[in-house]
């Protein structure tokens, strides 16, 4: 195919065009906006992804990413160091936080067992994990992981690492979510939502 802008323009669609939802017609139409409004958008996120280049890591205990080591929440002393919530990346643990209905710690993973991707146990943050439980401060670990084949092999191998470590663990619920409605839901979401039911 012809190129049809210079090698930086080409370069940037390029990189644009490997992120999440973003194809060759995305990509350009990003870089498009970005050139048009160069001192607004371009330059201002030119220097915020080097900022965050060179400052963010990821936590050493929990592995979200931050500018801090220890993250804000592994160092924040109202969390509960009692619950380890886990999750496959980081995007849930912010999507946990959004919520403010999890006041506890996270683990996050860094992805999840798939024998068709080539991801096994050692690509993974499930040693580091059972070592958190080993100090005896955790009494839970919550694992936060999607309801697909890969999100419950993961939870499956976790539980079984974990066994025998006297830490509780849970998953969270699943089924019908606030203002659904049974007819648009799925057959799965029914069943695991009919397994779920408790006392109202």
């Amino acid at each position: 195919m012809a190129a049809f802008a210079g090698p930086e323009i080409e370069r940037l669609i390029a990189l644009l065009a490997k992120l999440p939802g973003m194809g060759p017609r995305s990509a350009r139409r990003a870089a498009l906006a970005l050139l048009k409004r160069r001192e607004a958008l371009l330059i201002p996120l030119a220097a915020a992804l080097a900022e965050t280049a060179d400052k963010v890591r990821s936590c050493s205990i929990c592995g979200t990413p931050d500018t801090r080591d220890p993250c804000s929440i592994c160092s924040d002393p109202a969390r509960d160091n009692s619950l380890i919530c886990v999750v496959e990346e980081a995007g849930a643990l912010w999507a946990m936080e959004r919520s403010g209905a999890f006041r506890g710690k996270y683990h996050v993973l860094g992805g999840l067992l798939s024998a068709l991707d080539g991801v096994g146990p050692d690509a993974l943050r499930v040693t580091e994990l059972v070592g958190r439980t080993r100090g005896g401060e955790a009494s839970e670990v919550i694992l936060a992981l999607p309801a697909t084949v890969d999100g419950q092999t993961t939870a499956h191998y976790i539980a079984e690492r974990l066994a025998g470590s006297g830490v509780s663990i849970t998953s969270l619920a699943r089924g019908v979510p606030v203002g659904g409605e049974l007819d648009w839901l799925d057959d799965g979401t029914i069943v695991q939502a009919l397994r779920a039911r408790r006392p109202t």
